[in-house]
């Protein structure tokens, strides 16, 4: 539970955050919560297209441009490099890599 300032400060952070990048024409949605529905199906289909990733379990979040990839990989070149096609994707502000390395 927040306090009613508390909400204020966050609502005028989310709001400015987009507004700004949109406004500077870095960002073709006014709001960075718009790119929510269509990173993540983005991010699935350039992983699956990649062909490196079939012996992973990797899942991934999103919010606000900011996409969270978790799960399990085989290898740590495979968890960097993830993170870098992720991070060439469209509208992708930044990843958060949380991959776990575990072998069989």
């Amino acid at each position: 539970m927040i306090t009613e300032a508390e909400m204020r400060i966050q609502a005028h952070v989310r709001i400015e955050r987009g507004t700004r990048c949109f406004l500077s024409g870095r960002c073709r949605l006014p709001n960075s919560y718009l790119y929510d529905k269509e990173i993540i199906p983005r991010v699935e289909k350039a992983i699956l297209a990649d062909g490196r990733f079939a012996d992973t379990s990797v899942w991934a979040e999103g919010q606000r441009r900011w996409v969270s990839l978790k799960g399990c990989v085989r290898r740590k070149e495979q968890a960097k490099a993830l993170e870098q096609l992720v991070r060439q994707l469209d509208d992708v502000e930044a990843v958060i890599n949380q991959l776990v390395v575990k072998q069989r």
